[in-house]
């Protein structure tokens, strides 16, 4: 079975369109309100202001999949980008958050967390399979490069 070249530029031209596509997360609206702080620091944090972070590695920065959808208690909380991060008030007991990036396909996650009036920190990253997160009550490193999220609504 032969490969004509007109089959190999279908080919190829799929193979581009899918890999462009695969990246193609779409921003959502989020339906909290975050916390603005003029310090953010282990003292100002807790209490049920809780910051989440997106904590992405490198390879998901080049290749553009390193964004997420975040939903909170059935709530959208918006996406957030890769060196961003948001505040907002959670109260005390049991969330569910739900974490969504593509990296050719869908790649969508349930993670349930206890918030506590020391809970301060909450990183959000994806990774191959899946997305993780983690509970780290301290900021990350090099925070001063990091941005608070934009609001949309």
């Amino acid at each position: 079975m032969k490969i004509t070249i007109k089959q190999s530029i279908k080919l190829g031209l799929f193979a581009c369109t899918l890999t462009l596509s695969s990246c193609a997360l779409r921003s959502v609206p989020s339906d909290y309100t975050s916390v603005k702080m003029e310090v953010i620091d282990n003292n100002t944090l807790g209490n049920g202001k809780v910051l989440i972070y997106n904590g992405a590695g490198a390879l998901h920065k080049m290749d553009n999949t390193a964004r997420l959808n975040i939903v909170l208690d059935g709530k959208s909380l918006g996406q957030i980008r890769p060196k961003e991060y948001v505040i907002v008030d959670l109260e005390n007991g049991k969330h569910e958050f739900t974490a969504l990036h593509i990296d050719m396909v869908n790649m969508r996650s349930k993670h349930q967390v206890e918030i506590n009036p020391n809970t301060k920190v909450i990183k959000i990253e994806p990774t191959i399979t899946s997305n993780k997160l983690t509970v780290t009550n301290i900021l990350p490193e090099n925070f001063e490069r990091y941005v608070e999220r934009p609001e949309t609504r």
